[in-house]
């Protein structure tokens, strides 16, 4: 079995309690009320942000015997730079304050999920950061394949407020491709072992920020 097969297999409990937060349920089905779509933003844009430094990170600290994984990591940089900004203009234009979301402070969650990211970095294997790719490249493929376009419909906002969603579609699917083939290249298990847990562990702070999401239904004051 390859090791993308193996790490599938490893996180499919993870996987499973991810989808099965009712919030992803129903935004699957396309019930999600404007604040939820724009809480999911504010803590998208808090997570994204980073994704460059952290890859920047990431390349820094890899061994030479990895040269090829950080060409890679140098390719996946160029394509994620400015991810951040689709999201504001995303706020924007479903009548959010994006201003006021970038001086905001994250969820408990996406702020633990940051921190252990960078400190997972500097600390342990870099090659680690892979199992957050993991995880939230798999999860925006899903939001965006099947969920983006039946949201638009029942909030009726214009396509300029779904830009990072939807185009997190397409680019993540050739993301995922390519993912597929880097971690069957990995051949150290120490290596492989950091990509696990640190899927692991993605997976289950990224659900507790879905659970505190407003739900379809529910009545928010949220300042996003």
């Amino acid at each position: 079995m390859s090791f993308f097969d193996q790490l599938q297999a490893a996180t499919a409990s993870e996987r499973e309690a991810l989808f099965s937060v009712p919030v992803i349920r129903e935004a699957l089905a396309g019930q999600v009320s404007l604040e939820g779509y724009r809480a999911f933003l504010g803590q998208a844009y808090h997570h994204v942000r980073h994704t460059v430094p952290l890859m920047m990170a990431c390349g820094a600290r890899l061994p030479p015997r990895l040269e090829w994984l950080r060409g890679a990591v140098c390719e996946y940089i160029e394509e994620e730079y400015g991810h951040e900004r689709w999201i504001l203009d995303d706020i924007a234009a479903c009548g959010g304050d994006p201003e006021a979301v970038s001086r905001s402070r994250p969820s408990l969650p996406i702020e633990l999920m940051v921190a252990y990211l960078y400190d997972l970095i500097a600390r342990g294997n870099p090659v680690g950061l892979f199992g957050m790719v993991k995880v939230l490249e798999g999860t925006s493929i899903a939001l965006a394949t099947q969920a983006a376009g039946t949201i638009r419909e029942t909030l009726q906002l214009p396509a300029e407020a779904f830009s990072y969603l939807s185009s997190h579609g397409a680019l993540d699917q050739g993301h995922m491709a390519t993912y597929r083939q880097l971690m069957n290249q990995l051949d150290d298990e120490d290596d492989r072992q950091a990509v696990l847990h640190a899927a692991k562990v993605v997976y289950q702070l990224y659900a507790e920020m879905f659970r505190g999401l407003p739900r379809a239904g529910e009545v928010q004051h949220a300042p996003l």
